[in-house]
């Protein structure tokens, strides 16, 4: 049997957005979420999460795009609103990035989720992934020195191999493109021994249109030794389509994880969805 971690990415985004996180949580649809802990849902879905501990992989989906920093970010955030994920983007690639001051801010969203769940997260990873760009990793791997979690968590590596996207025909550029920007992400953080999946899917165009039942069948494609599967279920809500760009697709997505559609999919696959120390390594 194929066991794979099927994690749903925003949690705290909104309103909509958690509730339907909480509501595959609870129906053992999926196996681990990441909250954004610097979004004002936060404070309200925490204790709706926090019985979910032991029985899911929960773990910060580190920002840096979307809303407030959690303190004062004097260069990367001078108004307190977090840049766009292009400004971010580009900084990145030219290594012009406050590097201590992301690394602090890293450190108060792990800080924030500890001190509300009343431990410490399971993993961590980046919305929009940018935990995982060039220079931006330095940050995280400086904040996780600097919080002693290295040994107690893993870290999502979003890269894979070009041969298993171009097999799985759904969002092939966009995942060759995010390959290449986490390219050596993971090698760093295995050095570090630091555990990291191997193996990443879920990349989709974002499509309403598009059949997701079909899309996800090839998510499970090719699949690394230790697989990580994202998604982004959610229901729409005004603080959403303030918030995001991807609001259509995410009832799509949320419906299709309940349904016996989905169920049908993973006994004709054999593959069942895991939390990431229940898979064994291969």
């Amino acid at each position: 049997m194929l066991r794979f971690v099927l994690c749903a990415d925003d949690f705290a985004l909104s309103e909509g957005v958690s509730s339907a996180i909480l509501a595959l949580l609870h129906d053992g649809r999926i196996t681990a979420t990441g909250a954004m802990t610097n979004r004002d849902n936060w404070a309200k879905a925490a204790p709706r999460l926090r019985e979910f501990s032991g029985r899911a992989d929960l773990g910060v989906h580190l920002n840096l795009t979307c809303g407030n920093s959690l303190a004062v970010m004097s260069r990367f955030a001078p108004t307190g609103e977090l840049p766009s994920f292009g400004r971010v983007f580009r900084a990145a690639l030219l290594g012009r990035l406050p590097l201590a001051e992301i690394a602090d801010e890293f450190r108060r969203q792990i800080d924030a989720f500890a001190s509300t769940m009343g431990r410490e997260p399971d993993f961590l990873d980046g919305h929009q992934h940018v935990h995982a760009f060039p220079s931006i990793r330095d940050a995280l791997l400086s904040a996780l020195d600097g919080l002693g979690l290295a040994k107690h968590l893993y870290v999502r590596d979003p890269a894979d191999r070009a041969r298993a996207i171009l097999r799985r025909r759904v969002g092939g550029d966009k995942a060759l493109m995010l390959a290449a920007l986490a390219h050596g992400f993971g090698e760093k953080l295995r050095a570090r021994r630091i555990t990291t999946n191997l193996g990443f899917s879920g990349v989709v165009p974002f499509d309403p249109r598009r059949d997701y039942a079909s899309d996800f069948a090839y998510f499970l494609v090719a699949p690394g030794a230790r697989h990580l599967v994202m998604c982004h279920p959610g229901e729409i809500d005004d603080e959403l389509k303030a918030a995001d760009p991807v609001v259509e697709t995410r009832p799509k997505e949320a419906r299709f994880l309940q349904s016996d559609a989905f169920a049908e999919l993973l006994a004709r696959l054999d593959a069942a969805p895991a939390r990431f120390g229940q898979i064994n390594y291969r």
